[in-house]
């Protein structure tokens, strides 16, 4: 193994890399923030005032004023149920991700493998994860399996395909090279194939991570005793529009804290890529 690194290091000193843009300047990246925000300023801004002018109830659509209200006034148990809820996304990602490379590695090694892997993943990925949902909740009772299952089923199809894709993106002319050195497949795999899908894999969970949330929330909305679902399950039923509005803000805040945190690994461990 350190033969073949050795080597292709030394093959590299001949290869011209190109230059790699320079990042965005602090100025410019502050701009788009500040422009976003501003944006979404305005869209309350525009909420609250079509609310105040068209006298809509709030039992049918709250006025932002109303729902932040809602969020001080039940800061603490909102809190307490999006810790439950983000429990069980990060669990159900955790496995959905692990379920769905290992499968991605058995195909990569063993090609034989990948029409009935792929038929499986795709029949898992078309049935609707709502009909799932009260199969499992059934089985399993009321408590977090259920959640974590059906929250595997949704993220494990997009780190498959992206680490799938990643695995086979190697230069030809590398995988030549490594086999010129005689090197095995696991070689091949660990100098070249893993680096190749590391981008492709942290893409996967960019879009895997809000899915967990959206799984863990949808299977508590099928029998929970904690969670954010739970919350807009109680508020659906009392018609407390306000309640719910402000849990679906937490459920927003949580998935897009969690994108962040992907965002923030990608650029810990791809810090070379120029998007990163």
């Amino acid at each position: 193994m350190n033969k073949i690194i050795s080597r292709m290091n030394g093959a590299q000193k001949n290869i011209k890399i190109s230059e790699i843009p320079p990042k965005e300047t602090t100025i410019k990246k502050a701009s788009g923030r500040l422009a976003g925000l501003g944006l979404l300023l305005a869209v309350f801004l525009l909420w609250e005032t079509a609310v105040y002018l068209t006298g809509t109830p709030v039992y049918l659509v709250p006025a932002p004023s109303d729902i932040l209200a809602e969020l001080a006034a039940n800061l603490p148990r909102l809190l307490s149920a999006g810790l439950v809820t983000l429990a069980e996304a990060l669990a159900g990602l955790i496995l959905g991700s692990a379920i769905g490379l290992g499968l991605a590695v058995l195909i990569t090694f063993w090609g034989r493998l990948e029409q009935g892997v792929m038929s499986l993943a795709i029949l898992i990925k078309s049935t609707p994860i709502i009909a799932i949902a009260p199969i499992l909740t059934i089985w399993l009772g009321f408590g977090h399996a259920p959640k974590v299952i059906i929250t595997a089923l949704l993220t494990f199809f997009p780190v498959l395909i992206n680490a799938l894709s990643g695995f086979r993106s190697v230069d030809t002319a590398i995988l030549d090279y490594l086999h010129s050195l005689n090197a095995s497949p696991q070689e091949i795999f660990s100098v070249a194939r893993w680096p190749s899908a590391r981008p492709y894999l942290f893409a996967a969970l960019k879009v895997a991570a809000p899915l967990a949330m959206i799984g863990a929330v949808v299977a508590e909305w099928m029998g929970a005793s904690s969670g954010l679902g739970r919350q807009m399950w109680l508020a659906y039923t009392n018609l407390d529009m306000p309640a719910l509005f402000a849990a679906v803000f937490a459920l927003t805040l949580l998935s897009t804290a969690v994108y962040q945190s992907v965002v923030l690994l990608e650029k810990r461990f791809l810090f070379w890529q120029p998007n990163s």
